[in-house]
């Protein structure tokens, strides 16, 4: 079963940022959908095999700042 993940990162700004924790997510879960929303500093992440923790953890040990987006809550 898989389950979507969102985080708000203010600190992603442009295609590098987005390019780069398109990596860090492949790199967690090879499986995973990742959808990138620069306007709005979302990541959304589809995954089967990983939790929030993992996702959380890898991208933030890329530099950035991920601040989980509960399901159904307005960014």
């Amino acid at each position: 079963m898989s389950s979507t993940l969102t985080f708000q990162v203010e600190d992603m700004t442009c295609g590098h940022c987005a390019s780069t924790i398109g990596k860090v997510v492949a790199d967690v879960d090879r499986d995973a959908k990742v959808a990138v929303d620069l306007a709005s500093h979302l990541v959304r992440i589809e995954s089967s095999r990983a939790g929030a923790d993992e996702f959380r953890e890898a991208i933030r040990e890329a530099g950035y700042t991920p601040v989980p987006v509960e399901p159904g809550a307005t960014a």
